[in-house]
Formats: structure tokens, sequence, C-alpha cells
């Protein structure tokens, strides 16, 4: 499983012109889901966002997390963050799960992050979407559950 977490100062997603998802500073993460992906996937994932400490404390480091600034998530699903181009320039996308599975562990994740957090935003799971992020820093971290980077 991968994420790209963008600390934001807002995010909304929209399908068809309209806002289905909405948030203000928090964070914004773009999920992508392996066919090797387990419910261990999600956990590690979950917990490695959640307190992520990417948020500035009184002395302006990086030192809180999102569970301590009572920020706000946007979860959006985004198959393409295994598009792999080590070979030409077309993406293959073969270790990308798909369809109704990947979907089940999509939902699980969000799931499990409400649960800690209470609301949490989405996208629509294979709707063709619009993603409004405005980062903060900019800080954007790459996650992988897998530890290839």
């Amino acid at each position: 499983m991968r994420a790209v977490v963008q600390r934001v100062k807002s995010s909304k997603v929209q399908v068809d012109g309209k806002v289905i998802g909405s948030i203000e500073a928090g964070l914004n993460v773009l999920l992508g889901i392996c066919k090797d992906d387990t419910k261990d996937d999600i956990a590690y994932l979950k917990d490695k966002i959640i307190n992520l400490r990417i948020f500035e404390d009184e002395d302006g480091k990086m030192n809180k997390s999102l569970l301590d600034v009572k920020g706000e998530l946007l979860v959006v699903s985004q198959f393409t963050l295994y598009g792999d181009v080590r070979k030409g320039k077309r993406p293959s996308f073969i270790e990308a799960l798909g369809g109704d599975e990947a979907n089940v562990l999509y939902e699980e994740f969000v799931k499990q992050c409400k649960d800690i957090l209470g609301n949490v935003e989405t996208g629509e799971f294979g709707a063709d979407m619009e993603v409004t992020i405005i980062n903060d820093g900019p800080v954007t971290i790459l996650l992988d559950s897998k530890k290839t980077f």
C-alpha cells in the first residue's frame, strides 16, 4: 500500500462538478493499493499517517501529528501510485489491485481512520475525480507499507 501524504490548508474532491469530500487544515492522502496488500498493510499505513509528526509545534519544528493538532483527513483512492515506468514510457499497472478487492481494502483503511479520528472525508472509489489541494509548506511525504522507499 502506498500513500502520498500532503499537509494541506484545505483540500476537496469533486465528481461531475459536485464536491463529495472537503477538509480544512489537515492531511490529504492519495492511497494506492497493491495486489499483495493485507490488513497488516492497512494498519501500518493508518498508524504511520495519523501519527506522522509533520505539523509545527510552538517552536516552528515539525513535531506534532494529525491527532495533536486535531486536523482533518481526506483520503482519495489512486491506483496510479503503482504505475511502473521503468520500461518504456507508458505506465504498467500490473501491481495495482483493482475492482471490488481494492475497494474492500480502501473502505477498511477509511473505517480504521474513522475509528480514531471520527470524521474522515473521501473521494469516490473508481470515479473520475478532480482533486484540489492547497499544500501547506509545502510538505509532501511518500509512504509505502512494504518499505520499498
